[in-house]
């Protein structure tokens, strides 16, 4: 996932890019979902969760060197606050309310 901190003149063009973004990486077959969420708190902060079937965290940061992404990081860097805050998870666990 990854933290974002918009410019407030910038989040109509920020949403623009990651609708865009969304958009394309929904195109690729190791793709499974993407989450976008606002801060309650703070509406020019964001967190963009994507959800990958990658065989591994390499394999993922391989991936992520698509020409769609390079344009997405150099469209938005000139829209936020300040340096986006990425992070790589290794799931876990997950838990579903079950199907009734």
């Amino acid at each position: 996932y990854e933290k974002l901190h918009v410019k407030p003149e910038c989040v109509a063009q920020w949403r623009q890019a990651s609708d865009d973004i969304a958009a394309a990486m929904s195109l690729e077959p190791e793709f499974r979902a993407c989450y976008l969420h606002r801060d309650a708190n703070d509406p020019n902060q964001f967190t963009l969760y994507e959800r990958w079937a990658e065989p591994s965290v390499e394999s993922f940061l391989r991936n992520q060197m698509k020409p769609y992404r390079l344009a997405y990081d150099a469209r938005i860097e000139s829209l936020l606050q300040r340096p986006r805050e990425p992070q790589v998870l290794e799931p876990l666990g997950e838990w579903l309310r079950p199907v009734s």
